[in-house]
């Protein structure tokens, strides 16, 4: 009875149906015996019925279970041993204790089984050994394999993902791609030229670039004299940053054998489903490129990302009078539409930073309009600090520079706020300044970065341009003329000058001469410029003792280090890089040390054979292709020694494929 209990539950309501059975059975008897038996009879024949019908249904469905139990139990085997998904047991070590007949496939052996897991691959080794890390993907035998890990169980599962992969890759590579192509100096070089000319040069650039797009299988049409567009895909596009857009010098040289220097500059938009977001993409990088000064290619990427090649060349001088003039006339405006003007330049402010500043404040001046220069007095450079004396000392000037803190004060919305010598948000004096007011005018001579203030009235960008002192004063030639240049106004533009062209040696053009003889006209002090930019016996020292530490590195570069943790200033770090590239033999100087703000600072300088620019943007910084900075996160100098040293190489292996 007890066995039997235990097979079968009980039959509750068949129990409790019997009971009521029998009371009513036993209460017709007593008042109707005859009638009572027959239906006593009835009740225990369908009672006998039900009890026989329940118990084959229950025996039929026990049956049942113990088939299923036994299919499910053979299935589970076969799936453990057959089925394409591998399985691995491991022990403490990392060995593996259990493998089935899958993974002894994978791996064409006959047996896993006390096998170092990172012989199977090295993969696994961050999977196991890291406790935050369940899942990765790994590579056996030429296969992907997404792989799960049982950190309590120890057990590895292995999902064969090879044709997905394959497919992911194959729609990655075949999203569109669309570029812009420029043609930087088309105008100025056909402009002179009769038809005939002309035409001989658009048929040897238009075979140059039908030529590049045959050849690597890219659809291009020209839409106009100096552009073209190219639509290709993401295969393509990785072939090309390959050979790293060898179009580029294709173009320089080969239109440079028949005396047309033309270069080529391209921005390509990728990495987005949308055709029109790609075409909005292509349009932003040629923007970039060409505010970086041309012949080079700019791959945008939907995030923000973008990738550079090329920039080898000095960019040619092609700004003209027109445009000069017709940004002094739109700054004029926004000037005069503004109850107040503050212009701000970098961080410790050199003399073209301050000079420039206080160009702009004197065309407040000039509209009739308030204008501040902000200033972090306890953040300048020896030579800057000199000129502030000066200005204190000799003229009302100094009422003019405010403190961050007091620029906040007194900005409204109404204000307009200029950005001078840099365009990147970060490298401002104060970036909060840049949240007060939706008014802001960009004005720069470096080459355009990634990081860039956002959405600027006006910009004036002219990598061209040897300093932006001699932008400002090229716009200050087109103002009004009711209130003229103080002796002091135009020394300072005329250092910034000076400062930025090395006494006008590098980076000088017909137009430098020119903002300098306008500056001299209105008064301009050049034994004042020499006396700003003096430096003392202790300053001259420690560059010496920093040029003694220098390096050579890939036989014409030479690199110098700070001593120790010792702190340097940045005008010092940059002085001793120009000093060095002035050495027989050298080619490009980079000096490294410790900067006051707790970061390394590196200064790059270049004759041009190199682009230091190139090289100072892979470690986050930025400037010319002769001359470029940047400031590493680093805790050593070794450290940033050998981040330089890769970046170097980098662009070197790059500049000679």
């Amino acid at each position: 009875m007890d066995t039997l209990f235990r097979k079968r539950p009980v039959r509750y309501p068949l129990i409790i149906l019997s009971l009521l059975a029998v009371i009513s059975i036993v209460v017709i008897v007593m008042k109707f015996p005859i009638i009572g038996a027959i239906y006593g009879v009835v009740i225990i024949v369908v009672l006998a019925i039900a009890f026989k019908a329940e118990s084959e249904a229950y025996e039929q469905t026990e049956k049942h279970i113990e088939l299923l139990s036994y299919r499910l139990k053979e299935v589970g085997e076969e799936a453990l041993l057959e089925m394409p998904l591998g399985v691995l047991l491991i022990n403490d070590n990392f060995q593996v204790e259990w493998a089935n007949p899958f993974m002894k496939r994978v791996m064409q052996v006959d047996t896993l089984v006390g096998i170092d897991l990172l012989e199977i691959s090295e993969e696994l080794q961050a999977l196991v050994k890291h406790a935050d890390l369940n899942e990765t993907t790994v590579t056996i035998k030429n296969r992907q394999y997404q792989t799960l890990y049982k950190r309590n169980e120890k057990l590895l599962y292995f999902f064969d993902i090879t044709e997905q992969v394959e497919i992911e890759e194959l729609y990655y590579d075949d999203r569109t791609v669309i570029g812009i192509l420029f043609i930087d100096n088309y105008d100025d070089i056909t402009e002179n030229m009769d038809d005939q000319h002309k035409s001989q040069t658009n048929a040897l650039v238009t075979s140059l670039v039908n030529r590049w797009g045959n050849a690597h299988d890219i659809y291009i049409k020209r839409i106009s004299t100096d552009r073209f567009i190219a639509i290709m895909n993401e295969s393509i596009l990785q072939q090309l940053e390959k050979k790293k857009f060898a179009i580029l010098d294709d173009i320089r040289e080969e239109t440079a054998q028949q005396s047309l220097p033309l270069t080529l500059s391209i921005g390509i938009g990728a990495g987005s489903p949308s055709l029109s977001e790609l075409g909005e993409l292509a349009q932003s990088s040629l923007d970039l490129v060409l505010g970086r000064g041309g012949d080079q290619v700019a791959i945008k990427q939907p995030d923000g990302k973008v990738k550079f090649y090329g920039g080898k060349t000095n960019p040619v001088e092609k700004r003209t009078r027109v445009r000069a003039r017709v940004i002094s006339h739109a700054l004029r405006d926004l000037i005069q539409d503004s109850d107040q003007v503050f212009v701000m330049g970098h961080k410790m402010p050199d003399m073209d930073a301050i000079g420039a500043a206080i160009g702009v404040r004197k065309m407040a001046d000039m509209n009739n309009i308030n204008g501040y220069v902000v200033i972090d007095f306890d953040n300048i450079d020896n030579s800057t600090t000199r000129l502030m004396r000066v200005i204190k000392e000799k003229s009302d000037l100094f009422d003019k520079f405010l403190t961050p803190e007091q620029a906040m004060e007194r900005m409204t919305e109404k204000s307009l706020l200029v950005i001078v010598d840099t365009h990147k948000p970060s490298m401002t004096i104060d970036e909060r300044l840049l949240e007060r007011t939706d008014k802001v005018v960009v004005i720069d001579h470096h080459r355009r970065g990634e990081e860039f203030v956002n959405r600027p009235m006006l910009v004036y960008m002219e990598p061209y341009a040897s300093s932006t002192a001699e932008l400002v004063t090229e716009l200050l030639e087109y103002q009004p003329k009711n209130d003229k240049l103080t002796m002091l106004e135009a020394t300072s533009l005329l250092a910034g000058i000076i400062v930025d062209t090395k006494s006008f040696t590098l980076r000088t053009g017909a137009r430098t001469f020119e903002a300098a003889s306008y500056l001299r006209t209105n008064g301009a002090d050049t034994v004042l410029v020499q006396n700003l930019l003096k430096e003392d016996m202790d300053t001259y020292i420690m560059r010496s003792k920093i040029v003694e530490t220098a390096e050579i590195y890939h036989k014409t570069i030479a690199i110098a280090r700070g001593q120790g943790t010792k702190v340097y200033n940045s005008v010092l770090i940059a002085q001793t890089a120009d000093i060095l590239l002035s050495m027989q033999g050298i080619s490009a100087s980079f000096v490294v040390a410790h900067r006051a703000d707790g970061r390394i600072g590196i200064s790059a300088r270049s004759l041009g054979d190199i682009n230091v620019q190139l090289v100072m943007e892979e470690l986050g910084g930025g400037g010319h292709l002769t001359n470029a900075a940047s400031q590493l996160e680093a805790d050593t100098i070794e450290e940033a020694m050998t981040r330089l040293k890769t970046a170097i190489d980098h662009v070197i292996e790059g500049s000679s494929e």
